[in-house]
């Protein structure tokens, strides 16, 4: 999936890779991805990696942080 370069504002798009750069993609897909960039997230990484990321980041707003972190409850 490309990126779009308003996501990920403070880095080069083609220079992110999905598996060496998966928490700062989750965080920033979490935070202010669209619904597209939220399926491809889902489809594309475990559920237990973005379990780990969305309670543990210190990135994430807090909003998003506590509605993450229960929707991945299950």
């Amino acid at each position: 999936m490309p990126f779009r370069q308003s996501l990920f504002w403070d880095t080069d798009v083609s220079k992110i890779d999905p598996t060496k750069n998966a928490q700062y993609i989750i965080e920033r897909i979490l935070d202010f991805g669209r619904d597209e960039e939220v399926r491809w997230m889902w489809n594309f990484y475990d559920k237990s990696l973005l379990k780990k990321v969305a309670s543990t980041s210190r990135s994430l707003r807090p909003r998003t942080k506590a509605l993450w972190s229960l929707t991945l409850q299950n």
